[in-house]
């Protein structure tokens, strides 16, 4: 059982990723996604999350930028991030099932 995000990469500030969580669960669909982020010497934070009902809620920092949804059938977890600024910089990870994805970086630099 794992998870596996991807989709990061360096981009330049007004650009957009999508990253992606692919889930190696049983019952994908009954459970909530989070998508977290991490910057060295702080607290994981989270940013996004899907509920299995649907339901989404967002850091403050994000509303209106950032988009979390998912696909049940594939069992794969989505963040798609628009309007990326510099302080977006940081390591995301996804979060199903109690178990953590290996993260994948995302920095915003001119």
């Amino acid at each position: 059982v794992q998870l596996q995000a991807s989709g990061g990469g360096l981009v330049h500030p007004g650009g957009s990723l999508r990253l992606s969580c692919a889930a190696s669960v049983s019952m994908f669909s009954v459970w909530a996604i989070d998508w977290y982020r991490q910057v060295p010497g702080k607290q994981r934070e989270l940013v996004a999350k899907i509920t299995r009902g649907g339901t989404t809620t967002y850091a403050d920092s994000v509303k209106g930028r950032f988009t979390i949804f998912r696909d049940n059938a594939r069992k794969m977890g989505y963040l798609q991030m628009n309007n990326l600024v510099p302080e977006d910089t940081a390591m995301y990870f996804c979060y199903i099932a109690s178990l953590w994805g290996q993260g994948t970086q995302v920095t915003v630099s001119s």
